[in-house]
């Protein structure tokens, strides 16, 4: 149990989010993917922050293996440590939107319970994107080869195999990659965005 910090309090700056997003001439949000592994949510993702980029809008995205080579390093994948990744990364989405930019992170994050606390603590920022594809779909695609490495017992705890997916139950965007190009599943996205994200 890790010890919880004491004797703080919270500095406020002298330049606030209001002040930054005028400058930015954007809103902060956050567009949080969720979905199996392999079904696309990073090929989405990244196709959408190159839109949005050539729109002009300053982004960040946030992708979940990237995150555990620095930040959460020290996690592994028990029920646990998958919600500890989550609280963490949450944590640093919602510094992102203080500060203007338009975050989009990508997390399996396959427990509603992990994902409705993401959304308790962005509130109105919080947009929920579930990147649609069937299992055998996904481990088709195998992109990484870690289906593969999970059905034969190599990897534990693998989300689909051995540790389930609860799928959202009411998100704020769905975007199918069996049956949508990526370009596609990015104008559904930008769709949606295109009132929210203007000064």
């Amino acid at each position: 149990m890790s010890v919880k910090s004491t004797n703080i309090s919270w500095h406020r700056t002298l330049v606030d989010r209001e002040m930054r997003e005028k400058l930015l001439k954007q809103n902060g949000i956050l567009l949080w993917f969720t979905g199996l592994s392999g079904s696309g949510k990073s090929t989405i993702a990244s196709e959408l922050e190159r839109r949005l980029y050539d729109m002009g809008k300053l982004t960040y995205l946030l992708d979940g293996d990237n995150v555990r080579y620095g930040l959460n390093s020290n996690l592994g994948f028990t029920k646990e440590d998958r919600t500890e990744n989550i609280r963490r990364i949450a944590e640093v989405c919602k510094l992102f939107v203080d500060s203007g930019v338009i975050t989009i992170a990508t997390f399996i994050s396959p427990f509603k319970a992990d994902r409705n606390k993401v959304r308790k603590l962005l509130g109105k920022d919080f947009v929920e994107v579930y990147v649609d594809c069937p299992l055998e779909v996904c481990e088709s695609r195998d992109p990484k080869g870690i289906y593969k490495k999970a059905r034969s017992g190599e990897i534990k705890n693998f989300t689909g195999v051995d540790s389930p997916y609860e799928i959202p139950d009411d998100p704020e965007i769905v975007v199918s990659t069996n049956l949508n190009t990526a370009g596609q599943c990015v104008d559904k996205i930008v769709d949606f965005l295109s009132s929210r994200i203007q000064e």
